[in-house]
């Protein structure tokens, strides 16, 4: 069942690793045994640009996880009341727009606070109801995915398994999403995954798989590996493997917007103007970056851009710096031209041209 989740979910979706495709089928999987963790797992969906591929995954996910309810204008109220011991699966798209500024942010606290206190059981909710004006206590633990641009505030973050998603690569190859045509299908996955976990549902309750991380990650990750547990085969091994590489690799990310996808153009043309070399030193690429009068990086800091400024922007594309010999006796901290040609493409590809047409 797992293995035909995961064929699913790839046939419609570019993920970023094998590990970020093992973790959203054990994710889905494990939302049909709700009622048995101890621990409602996040999943954060989130990209630095439009268009990758984000909505998307959310589409599949829509349709094969447990009971889905789709949270587009609906209030905290609402939620709260569709929230019981069966809980549905919560799925917020475009989840930039609700925490993404201070205003936004206020606005929509007590989502936030729903979001937060139903990672874990027993955590519910206080709401003065009914004519008689007496606090009653509502549920809120349920398994959410959340997908959006840039990372969500910390709470939810430290509560998510990750995926960071990023756009197709030329040559990189997907099904196009018809909802009439594909969904019969999704819903025969899903059916079927029912029909293997439900009976296991004790079985889930009383696991305490042995955990490859530790405290807040630890209860995130249980979920999805005890699933894996269940399948048996590689998967025990596969779940622990994504569960150490993307904890690990969310271990002090930092947020910084819109300017993730700049850096790339803008690294792109100093490149260029300098003839294409196979290398440029740290120090001559913040030279230029700062010295752009139309870009932001000359005030990106007391001092302009600075060497871990450029790091930080950097990190979410898997580039960083590495000591490069540029002469015959000079070793500097630089970037590689080649570190950057994959994230260009996916990123900020450059424009193709039209071929002249005859008048």
């Amino acid at each position: 069942m797992l293995s035909e989740l995961r064929s699913a979910i790839a046939r419609f979706v570019v993920l970023p690793s094998a590990h970020a495709l093992d973790a959203v089928t054990l994710w889905v999987a494990a939302t049909h045994l709700q009622p048995a963790w101890q621990h409602a797992p996040r999943l954060a969906v989130i990209g630095p640009a439009k268009r990758c591929g984000k909505s998307r995954l959310l589409d599949v996910i829509t349709e094969t996880v447990h009971d889905p309810l789709i949270t587009v204008n609906a209030t905290p109220a609402a939620i709260f009341r569709s929230i019981t011991d069966k809980p549905p699966t919560l799925l917020v798209d475009e989840a930039d727009t609700l925490f993404g500024s201070i205003k936004a942010a206020e606005k929509n606290e007590d989502l936030r606070g729903l979001l937060n206190a139903g990672h874990q059981r027993n955590r519910p909710t206080l709401r003065v109801s009914g004519p008689e004006h007496k606090p009653m206590k509502f549920p809120t633990f349920a398994m959410a995915a959340l997908a959006g641009i840039g990372d969500l505030p910390d709470t939810i973050m430290d509560r998510s398994v990750v995926i960071r998603m990023r756009r197709r690569a030329p040559g990189e190859q997907v099904a196009a999403f018809r909802s009439k045509r594909d969904t019969p299908a999704l819903h025969r996955t899903r059916n079927s995954l029912r029909s293997w976990l439900a009976p296991l549902a004790d079985t889930a309750a009383d696991m305490e798989p042995p955990m490859p991380v530790e405290d807040r990650a630890a209860d995130t990750w249980e979920p999805l590996v005890a699933v894996a547990d269940l399948a048996g085969g590689d998967w025990p091994a596969r779940a622990r493997a994504a569960c150490r590489a993307m904890t690990a690799h969310e271990s002090g990310q930092d947020e910084d917007g819109g300017l993730k996808t700049r850096i790339l153009a803008d690294i792109r043309r100093v490149f260029t103007a300098g003839g294409n070399p196979d290398a440029l030193s740290t120090e001559y690429l913040l030279t230029a970056l700062n010295a752009d009068s139309e870009a932001p990086w000359a005030e990106h800091g007391i001092n302009g851009l600075t060497a871990r400024g450029l790091q930080l922007l950097l990190k979410d594309y898997g580039i960083s710096s590495a000591n490069i010999r540029f002469d015959r006796d000079t070793q500097r901290k630089g970037f590689t031209r080649n570190s950057f040609v994959d994230p260009w493409s996916r990123y900020c590809p450059e424009p193709v041209e039209q071929p002249a047409t005859g008048t």
